[in-house]
């Protein structure tokens, strides 16, 4: 049987690469190959961004209602290949359908976001700045726009950048993660039957070289990159070097802080879907609980929840999550477990070394929890991007919080109370962008924006929301003042064409 290859989207349609270089997607429950993935040629990045140029000269002068009734289209054919979608993104990652429904949803939230894109695009007018003089700002897109996405949300992440780069009146070239890009290539074929233009989008896959190309492209003009805090620094550095706009989410620790006068099985069942669901492979996962005071007696009772958790293949409904990405992925977290044991901690529940009957080749593992960590164990310090949760004990919420600011990262974090006075002081004085009360996982709705902080983001403008809008755009301000004595001289020509 002939493996499928995973086309390019370049010049308006599909076709094949000519690169030798191929790397084999497997899906990670059974190693079988689902396909194969080029690394495009130097001359097919180059022949990409050339495209996407060409075409920005026309897209950017269609009207943005236009624009938005592209994107009103768009986000009609996702919804209706809803399942189709979750389904693939499923098999080549991993997650459970559910699981992978949420990120083909929380993906068309942000198209339906972008559908609004006219008002978002709105300047702003003073008039009589001065005597018969008024300023107005307008809002005009950059050029060619790039994404660099992972592995762990091809529906959601790339559904985060090019349609609002787009719909801002931008053309785009992405280069999702070359472990799974059979969802966002379904998901371009779906842009494309929406009525998009040829060109305003371009897929080019790779890794590391293509990557640098586009970072060094003098015609690139923004870059935004979601992944690995050391990928992400070097995005940076080598993006703003070169003059780009340059967006970078990065690596996470986040905690959640629970007080002692929290409702115990909301704690508990929260804690073990925020920190093992999409096993673990979520740069929001809560992977820290710090428990004030008598909460340090929920450990037995979320080791006796832990046992309970088991994972499965993508269509068992039963599974709690599916199996981590790689055989590379799953080596690194078992070595961080055992550092974890070595250094002291002590690990309530290990459920690592698991098997799933039937899939046995799979890329499995059960349910770790630790407690007694110190924040200069290695397993704290490090993002383990697994289901593995650690438990932090302290005596006041204000420990709490200085444990947590201390951190280098700061994407998400949350507090489970019944006070409000401790949820404003947390909320107030916690040094972390995206912050949830009662809530595990505080990830925004598209029409606020994606803000982490320190060390998780690197940048100015975050993603979607209004932040998105101005990253992918830029403001021009015009000061104007009109001489009343040409009312007088345009007044005769104006009777001329009226006749």
């Amino acid at each position: 049987m002939t493996t499928r290859q995973i086309p390019l989207l370049l010049e308006g349609r599909f076709q094949e690469s000519q690169s030798r270089e191929r790397l084999a997607i497997r899906n990670p429950a059974t190693q079988e190959v689902l396909a194969e993935v080029p690394f495009a040629t130097t001359e097919e990045v180059n022949r990409a961004v050339a495209a996407a140029k060409e075409a920005f000269k026309s897209w950017r002068e269609m009207p943005a209602p236009a624009r938005a009734r592209v994107m009103l289209s768009f986000q009609h054919l996702l919804k209706a290949h809803h399942d189709e979608l979750a389904e693939i993104l499923a098999k080549e990652t991993g997650k459970t359908f559910a699981d992978a429904k949420g990120d083909v949803w929380r993906g068309i939230e942000v198209v339906e976001h972008a559908c609004n894109i006219s008002t978002l695009l709105m300047g702003e007018t003073v008039e009589n700045v001065a005597g018969g003089i008024d300023t107005y700002s307008i809002i005009q897109p950059l050029g060619v726009c790039v994404g660099i996405t992972p592995f762990n949300f091809p529906a959601m992440i790339p559904l985060w950048m090019f349609p609002l780069a787009i719909a801002c009146g931008n053309t785009f070239v992405l280069k999702p993660s070359e472990q799974d890009p059979m969802t966002p290539t379904r998901i371009a074929e779906l842009f494309l039957e929406a009525g998009a233009p040829a060109n305003v989008l371009q897929i080019v896959h790779g890794g590391r070289d293509q990557v640098d190309q586009l970072l060094t492209h003098p015609d690139v003009h923004a870059i935004s990159f979601v992944g690995s805090a050391p990928v992400a620094e070097h995005i940076y550095r080598t993006g703003t070097h070169n003059l780009k706009r340059v967006q970078c989410f990065a690596g996470a620790k986040n905690h959640m802080v629970v007080m002692p006068d929290a409702q115990p099985q909301q704690v508990i069942n929260n804690l073990i879907g925020a920190s093992c669901g999409a096993a673990g492979q979520r740069c929001m996962a809560i992977s820290v609980a710090v428990l004030v005071g008598e909460s340090k007696n929920l450990i037995p009772h979320l080791a006796a929840s832990f046992k309970e958790l088991r994972p499965g293949v993508w269509n068992d409904s039963g599974a709690a999550y599916g199996p981590v990405i790689s055989q590379k992925a799953k080596a690194r977290i078992l070595e961080l477990i055992e550092a974890g044991k070595k250094e002291g901690a002590k690990c309530e529940f290990d459920g690592s070394h698991i098997n799933v009957p039937g899939y046995e080749t799979g890329n499995w593992l059960g349910p770790v929890l630790f407690s007694g960590v110190k924040a200069d164990m290695r397993i704290y310090q490090e993002e383990i991007f697994g289901p593995v949760l650690l438990c932090m004990e302290v005596d006041t919420l204000e420990e709490a919080i200085a444990l947590m600011n201390a951190n280098p990262f700061g994407n998400g974090c949350s507090i489970f109370t019944a006070s409000g006075a401790a949820a404003r002081k947390f909320q107030h004085e916690i040094e972390v962008g995206q912050v949830g009360i009662n809530v595990p996982i505080p990830v925004p709705l598209p029409f606020f924006s994606f803000t982490g902080w320190k060390k998780s983001f690197l940048g100015d403008l975050h993603a979607y929301g209004k932040q998105a809008v101005r990253f992918y755009t830029e403001t021009k301000t015009v000061t104007a003042r009109w001489f009343d004595e040409d009312i007088a001289h345009s007044a005769p020509n104006m009777t001329i064409q009226l006749k």
